[in-house]
């Protein structure tokens, strides 16, 4: 399951946003910092219009979508990394997580405190960051000590201490790790430090009602991060999220039309997050149930066969697919074989966007 840790300074709106997201309390939001003392994890259904249809024309009993978890940790200050505010305990939840989604507020309401006096989405991202940064470079130093050592009988070692002196080039340059381009190989090498700057990061902007549908200048200052970056970015209101929790599903359509918006910030932000970390989903479907599996791009028919049950891709055989599109066009399985549209794939086959797949295997 993707997990993604939601993360922010004090009173940016984060506890907020998790509370509305996974739709319940777990999480206390105060005007006050720290209110999250604990790291609070929430698993929701990722939205897909796509299940309801295949359900309708398997005649499906049950529909499973897949699913995030989100874990709201607690509001980080500058001089986390030397023990300031939750300090080390904030920053080593977010080591768990496969994403950053990193809330900045982008708003402006006298009766909400910010931590820093003021609303300045730059200055707000530029702690947060450096404070990961510093971090991440306290850990590569201490590293790179020890591997110099082992780099002088080991050819192992000394590939390890070239990435590492990459990586700690960028980090005393106060940019994450994550610019550092690296190759899958020198990722691995790497990977057992769970370097924070180097985890993927989606800044949700967090602006007010008013302001959803169109942004404002607080949005292009954290887009402009982003670009360079090569993050992504969510524009949502958890104002609005807050709202929606109580409103029925026409309510909720007609409420964001007259926002101008088409869907709520939890689509926003699963697709940035599906975008930034290169996720595709799949589908199964038949009488039994039709489910949701996701996957990487690129991955081919035997290891997404092998996200169902590694069995599956143990004993993979092939894979009969049809695109969701085509299925839905001709209104069943067996009319679309009658127009050949399903195919038989096999090991070196791509998975695609929407697939709609069936695994014949060796048990």
């Amino acid at each position: 399951m993707l997990r993604a840790g939601i993360v922010g300074l004090p009173n940016v709106g984060k506890s907020t946003l998790f509370n509305a997201l996974v739709a319940n309390a777990k999480a206390e939001a105060a005007n006050f910092p720290f209110c999250t003392i604990e790291p609070n994890v929430g698993v929701v259904s990722v939205p897909d219009e796509r299940l309801q249809v295949l359900a309708n024309i398997s005649s499906s009993a049950e529909i499973v979508p897949t699913r995030v978890e989100f874990v709201d940790i607690a509001g980080l200050v500058k001089g986390a990394s030397q023990g300031e505010g939750l300090g080390n305990k904030f920053l080593a939840n977010i080591r768990e997580v496969d994403a950053i989604v990193h809330v900045v507020r982008c708003f402006e309401d006298d009766d909400i405190i910010h931590v820093s006096g003021s609303v300045d989405p730059i200055r707000d991202i530029e702690i947060i960051n450096l404070e990961l940064i510093l971090t991440d470079l306290d850990q590569v130093e201490r590293r790179i000590e020890r591997t110099r050592k082992q780099a002088r009988t080991s050819k192992e070692a000394q590939f390890e201490l070239t990435v590492l002196e990459k990586i700690a080039e960028l980090l005393n340059a106060e940019k994450p790790a994550r610019l550092a381009q690296l190759s899958e190989e020198e990722l691995a090498a790497v990977q057992g430090l769970g370097l924070l700057t180097l985890k993927p990061i989606i800044y949700a902007a967090n602006v007010s009602e008013d302001d959803l549908a169109a942004g404002n200048d607080f949005v292009k200052q954290v887009q402009a991060i982003a670009t360079h970056e090569k993050a992504e970015v969510a524009v949502v209101s958890a104002q609005v999220e807050s709202e929606l929790i109580e409103l029925s599903e026409e309510e909720r359509g007609d409420f964001l039309d007259s926002l101008g918006v088409t869907e709520g910030g939890l689509k926003t932000l699963i697709r940035a997050t599906y975008t930034l970390l290169g996720l595709r989903t799949y589908f199964t479907c038949g009488p039994k149930e039709t489910r949701a599996w996701t996957i990487t791009t690129g991955m081919k028919a035997p290891q997404a066969a092998g996200v169902i049950h590694t069995d599956f891709e143990r004993g993979f055989i092939r894979a009969e697919t049809v695109a969701y599109k085509d299925l839905v066009a001709t209104g069943s399985m067996g009319a679309a074989k009658e127009k050949g549209l399903v195919r038989s794939e096999g090991k070196e086959y791509v998975v695609q966007e929407g697939d709609v797949l069936l695994f014949r295997f060796n048990v």
